[in-house]
């Protein structure tokens, strides 16, 4: 499939946040909503050239559009879809996530696995098609959007916390591996992020707990956060470009926490 893309948004130079993403080409799952779409403009806005990959049709096409990018419609528990997308990509944001939530004695078989193939098999497929490029031009970025459950654990989340602990080493090992080619891995872990899948959460919570929807953000969602707030996607996406600008190339392997104060709880 050809990766050519309509020009990118024009752009004084630097970019947001003193970044200036001309010329690069960027790929970002879950690009349709929330976080990655967040993810989506903050690198076209910063000059590069977006991929918008998402299983939702509509989402990708609405977002690609913003951006004026290319959108993917992929299931990326499909591992063949996964191989009709983009090789020559310079930054790889791996966002695209969804949510389960069950005790470990009823959790649905099939889910949990679906869970792992979508946020750790389909990263690990995407690094093996990108990296060469990145490795043959010296430069490459990867951003996977994690969570703080990615470096704590929460009850009945078993899949989830699985699936980011699991992304969360994959992108230590791409950093030892990329490093001598001039490719950077990080994580961005954030706490709850006001997305769909974090409101769909909060509805669920509030019926099951026979209470409003702020009570539920206050007092189940953030009780060990000192910040008693959901973070915003477009906080989530500075981060991300921050990662991807001309003052980090010495940061790789790590994961950056934005999680209001939640680890120091």
């Amino acid at each position: 499939m050809t990766s050519k893309l309509p020009p990118a948004l024009p752009l004084p130079a630097p970019g947001p946040a003193g970044v200036d993403l001309r010329g690069r080409v960027a790929l970002v799952t879950g690009g349709g909503s929330g976080i990655g779409r967040a993810c989506a403009v903050a690198l076209a806005a910063a000059g590069a050239a977006v991929h918008v990959v998402d299983v939702d049709a509509p989402s990708a096409a609405a977002a690609a559009r913003l951006v004026r990018g290319r959108a993917h419609v992929t299931d990326l528990a499909d591992p063949a879809a996964i191989e009709e997308l983009p090789a020559h990509v310079d930054i790889l944001v791996n966002s695209a996530g969804l949510q389960h939530v069950a005790p470990i004695t009823q959790f649905p078989v099939e889910r949990f696995a679906l869970i792992q193939r979508v946020m750790v098999t389909a990263p690990f497929l995407l690094l093996r098609r990108v990296l060469p490029h990145m490795y043959a031009s010296g430069w490459g970025r990867v951003v996977n959007i994690s969570s703080v459950h990615g470096l704590r654990a929460s009850a009945y989340k078993s899949a989830y916390v699985a699936a980011k602990h699991g992304l969360e080493g994959l992108s230590k090992v791409t950093a030892l591996e990329g490093a001598p080619y001039g490719v950077t891995s990080n994580c961005v872990s954030p706490g709850y992020v006001r997305t769909p899948l974090v409101e769909g959460q909060i509805a669920d919570q509030a019926a099951a707990h026979g209470i409003g929807a702020a009570d539920v953000v206050a007092d189940v969602l953030l009780t060990r956060s000192a910040i008693k707030r959901l973070i915003e996607p477009e906080e989530v996406a500075a981060a991300a470009l921050w990662l991807c600008g001309p003052h980090t190339g010495y940061i790789t392997g790590i994961s950056l926490p934005l999680d209001g104060g939640w680890a120091a709880n």
